[in-house]
């Protein structure tokens, strides 16, 4: 198989295994989302989705967050991680928000990746799922995955949201992204899976 022909077959076989793709973090504005991917650094979304119910009963939009103490943001949001960086740019994030966006989550890269703790990958997912923009968002398990899969080199994230652009149709990002995280959770795990294993690693090397 080709880079092309495997890249094919994944997008069909990823459509028949995973037809829907609800957002694994729990939210309900973009807002919220934007929040909740924020807190999934280094952290599992079962922990944040875990997390989020108290910290948006503080408050669940930006000029309510902004009033909200960083400390009190940090002693909810403490099981995730990184606590001290995170609660400190949510409440940052929300104050620019309210100041220079007027309340609402600008549905912008730029502006975005402007704000306080929001990198492109956080910026890709509000922008995908919020907003439906086309996006790629890249993930450990999906940087991971393109490399077993041969898709791209592996070389770094950025490198590897290149490749996979190249690759799939542009209508497709914003599920396909959903769908290789899933599979690469249920079924080809970094220890469960040698790139042989699993079903789809089994379909792609054994035509190769």
């Amino acid at each position: 198989m080709t880079k092309q022909h495997r890249a094919d077959h994944l997008l069909r076989r990823l459509n028949e295994l995973y037809p829907e793709t609800p957002i694994p973090l729990e939210h309900r504005d973009a807002y919220t989302l934007l929040v909740a991917v924020l807190l999934s650094a280094q952290c599992m979304d079962v922990r944040v989705n875990q997390v989020t119910p108290a910290l948006f009963a503080l408050a669940d939009n930006p000029r309510g967050m902004m009033r909200v103490a960083v400390d009190e943001i940090q002693a909810v949001i403490r099981p995730c991680g990184l606590a001290p960086r995170k609660s400190a740019a949510i409440s940052e994030l929300s104050r620019i928000l309210v100041e220079q966006h007027g309340g609402q989550v600008p549905a912008d890269f730029a502006a975005l990746e402007a704000l306080p703790g929001v990198g492109h990958k956080t910026a890709s997912v509000v922008m995908s799922q919020a907003f439906g923009v086309p996006a790629f968002p890249v993930d450990t398990h999906i940087h991971r995955l393109a490399t077993r899969w041969k898709l791209s080199s592996g070389k770094n994230v950025e490198h590897t949201e290149r490749d996979l652009k190249k690759l799939f149709p542009r209508a497709s990002w914003n599920r396909l992204h959903l769908q290789i995280i899933f599979y690469g959770r249920e079924h080809c795990t970094a220890r469960g899976c040698n790139g042989t294993r699993c079903l789809l690693c089994r379909e792609l090397f054994a035509k190769a």
